[in-house]
């Protein structure tokens, strides 16, 4: 009823679940889904998707975070891992670890992390093998 399956041009399944932890709440403990999710509140532990996750201007996560894409208005500190793009706005603030297949920063966001790109390591991996 409030979530759709579809096969995107690449064969993978594609799901349409929209997910909310709002302005207030506050969540100890980790999740698990299929969709995708967007945090106006508190997420301490562990949230692992294979869709995009959104963390508002107010929205907090300390702890790990496995998703596809990832747009941070809000605040981040832990371990996060990104299979698409990460998306830091001027607002955001992200402490830890992060490992990304692309990354696009805008002024005013504090990135205070250690961090390894996918595709930059594949590109110098291959670079290497050639030489």
């Amino acid at each position: 009823m409030f979530s759709e399956k579809k096969k995107s041009t690449s064969g993978k399944e594609v799901f349409n679940e929209q997910n909310r932890i709002a302005a207030g709440t506050k969540i100890t403990g980790d999740i698990t889904a299929k969709g995708a999710f967007r945090i106006e509140g508190f997420l301490k532990g562990t949230l692992v998707t294979s869709g995009k996750v959104v963390i508002s201007k107010n929205g907090n996560i300390e702890g790990t975070l496995e998703c596809e894409n990832a747009d941070i208005e809000g605040s981040f500190n832990g371990k996060l891992k990104v299979s698409g793009i990460l998306s830091l706005k001027s607002t955001a603030t992200v402490d830890g670890e992060v490992i990304a297949g692309k990354l696009a920063v805008e002024p005013g966001a504090n990135f205070n992390a250690t961090c390894q790109m996918r595709g930059a390591m594949k590109s110098v991996k291959n670079e290497k093998q050639s030489a």
